[in-house]
């Protein structure tokens, strides 16, 4: 997952804990093998170097790419799997290089699910378009990470890969799991503020650890697909609450496109929120 992770299992059994934890790895990898665009041996490699031939998928990736199409729709275009073609010409390394507006244009040519063809498990993509279930891909890996959990452990626990979490419930006091909300202005360091999780999902988006710094101004890795730039008057950073991890992490990824907005789109969906 490219990120620090760890599995918390509230029990007094070292056997159970291992068993917890050996479940939630075996998932987490076996999802990240699966549906990694950094691999060369799975589905989505073959999408992606498909040259235009249409592509039969298996049951799962069918049901991560009928998900992506709704948050399309309902984003009216604004999340898009397709966007991650734009990785091409950014690089979110701290550093201050911003691609030249012509490459973006050029890349922006092989952006937008509208052209790609999905019907009966079947996806046709033009050549030079390519899908990246980054937008999704660790959310969903935390909440299969813990139905595998659920099922070798009875133990109340907790899944954190790479600030993406999910609770099974209270933990045996009665007492709710802390998490604490990032500072985007000094990551890793004195959280801002606490949620106290008994049970679901939290994620966040924002740009603390990738962003670009250009005209002084800090540009997070969350690209608009229309302009093939930053999402322009974005917050430092969306957290959501939700009854699980994919939950909160398409709602903040869906209010942090919506840029100054972000907040009534949170609002409008009822479900507990920190923006800063």
């Amino acid at each position: 997952m490219a990120s620090p992770c760890e599995v918390l299992v509230d029990t007094d059994d070292p056997s159970e804990a291992a068993a917890a934890l050996a479940a939630a790895v075996d998932e987490a990898a076996r999802v990240e093998r699966k549906f990694s665009r950094y691999r060369d041996d799975n589905q989505i490699h073959v999408i992606n170097h498909a040259g235009g031939r249409p592509v039969r998928v298996d049951e799962e990736m069918a049901r991560l790419l009928d998900y992506a199409a709704t948050c399309y729709e309902v984003s009216h275009g604004r999340f898009d799997i397709t966007s991650g073609a734009l990785r091409r010409v950014w690089t979110f390394d701290g550093g201050d290089r911003v691609p030249e507006a012509s490459a973006i244009a050029e890349i922006l040519l092989h952006v937008g699910w509208q052209r790609v063809t999905w019907r009966d498990r079947v996806l046709t993509m033009p050549a030079g378009m390519e899908i990246d279930l980054g937008g999704i891909g660790k959310e969903y890996a935390v909440d299969r990470a813990a139905a595998r959990v659920g099922a070798v452990s009875r133990a109340a626990f907790l899944i954190n890969l790479g600030g993406d979490l999910f609770a099974s419930g209270p933990r045996r006091s009665g007492q709710p799991w802390g998490i604490g909300v990032d500072d985007p202005a000094r990551t890793g360091q004195a959280p801002l503020g606490r949620i106290e999780l008994s049970q679901g999902g939290v994620a966040t988006s924002g740009d603390a650890r990738r962003f670009v710094m250009w005209n002084g101004r800090r540009l997070g890795h969350i690209l608009d697909p229309f302009t093939g730039w930053p999402v322009e008057g974005a917050p430092r950073s969306v957290t959501v609450l939700a009854a699980t991890c994919i939950e909160a992490g398409t709602l903040s990824t869906l209010a942090y496109l919506e840029g100054p907005g972000a907040t009534r789109a949170l609002e409008e969906q009822g479900v507990r929120f920190w923006i800063v």
